[in-house]
């Protein structure tokens, strides 16, 4: 499965490489809200909820359907600035209907409710169906988006406000210590895109990364098969010392192509028991149960929402979750009358980093 990014006719000076403020904050909301994703920041989050004011913690909860499944594409400049602010303006800019839409992504890596015909801003039915889709995702994201729906202007208000009091309450001070990890990071890139050209550039990015034969696409391995073009603006690559070992791409129509993308970690990955690898790879044997954990991967997920988004019959899954939930892979909890299932990161971990990138990937 592959993301391409049509870059032809675009001189490799367009595919720009710049830290973001704005999209590093986004990294750690994420590791605030999903820390078993990133055991090497485990320590960091509990600090970091530990010293939170109650209600600034509040705020990040009822929000975090901006960044916890999936990350809204208007949190990652496609112009990167050197302050939180600045970038903060840009994006009050941009127009309700966009931005409603990019916070109505209800999965990570892509998967949309499908409303982009219609406005859920001034169409019933599109209103409808994205309610009915958040409802699904649970109490809080249901009443995020009715929020959201009702009066878009006072929704980003109190987005910005939470941000911004996110910058003094811990982002300024991680920002400031990994500032010197990104501008070194940024120096090797640009300096691979200088001396040694397009793919060199992107080989450094990530394994996932790498540039067609014909030099005319970007491709990325991610669950979808999806392709977006780039206009003569280019595509911007933000690394981060917060989101692995996630490879996060905004390629939705109208949006600028961005990839925020791992800094390299500097500690190998511990040895995995054949013990551990028989039982778990039993488990991940049939590609439709590897395909159903890597959409776990990205947040909890009802048996209907499996079946739909990989046009598979409801009993059909309920037999694969059944195989990867014996083998420990993921849970199931009933809320209200959904019941979700949710990714056992600690079950893929003893697998090896290799294979736990790829799933959350």
């Amino acid at each position: 499965m592959t993301l391409r990014i049509d870059i032809g006719g675009v001189p490799s000076e367009r595919l720009r490489f710049a830290a973001s403020p704005l999209a590093e904050l986004t990294a750690m909301l994420h590791v605030l809200a999903e820390p078993g994703h990133h055991p090497r920041h485990a320590v960091w989050a509990a600090d970091v909820w530990a010293g939170l004011r109650p209600e600034l913690a509040e705020r990040l909860r009822e929000a975090e359907f901006l960044w916890r499944s999936s990350q809204a594409d208007f949190l990652f400049p496609a112009r990167p600035r050197p302050a939180l602010a600045d970038e903060l303006d840009d994006v009050d800019r941009i127009d309700d209907e966009t931005y409603v839409t990019a916070a109505l992504v209800t999965t990570c890596g892509g998967i949309r409710a499908p409303v982009a015909a219609r406005s859920p801003l001034t169409d019933a039915t599109a209103r409808e169906r994205a309610l009915d889709l958040a409802q699904a995702r649970g109490p809080r994201q249901e009443a995020f988006a009715e929020r959201l729906l009702a009066d878009p202007a006072a929704v980003r208000e109190r987005v910005r406000d939470t941000l911004t009091q996110c910058a003094e309450a811990f982002f300024d001070t991680a920002w400031t210590a990994a500032a010197v990890r990104l501008a070194t990071d940024l120096r090797l890139k640009n300096d691979l895109l200088k001396r040694q050209g397009a793919a060199a550039a992107l080989a450094s990015v990530s394994g996932a990364v790498t540039l067609s034969p014909d030099g005319d696409c970007i491709l990325v391995d991610k669950l979808q098969d999806k392709a977006t073009q780039a206009d003569d603006t280019g595509v911007t690559f933000i690394p981060s010392v917060f989101n692995s070992p996630h490879l996060v791409v905004v390629h939705a129509p109208g949006w600028h192509p961005v990839v925020q993308y791992p800094v390299a970690e500097p500690n190998p990955a511990e040895p995995v028991s054949l013990e551990t690898v028989t039982l778990r790879l039993a488990a991940l044997a049939h590609p439709v149960r590897l395909r159903l954990l890597r959409t776990l991967a990205r947040g909890p997920h009802t048996t209907g929402e499996l079946a739909h988004v990989w046009e598979l019959s409801r009993p059909e899954v309920s037999r694969h979750l059944a195989v990867l939930r014996r083998a420990g892979l993921l849970t199931a909890r009933r809320h209200g009358r959904y019941v979700r299932h949710t990714l056992e990161p600690s079950g893929l971990t003893a697998l090896g980093t290799d294979l736990l990138a790829a799933v959350l990937r």
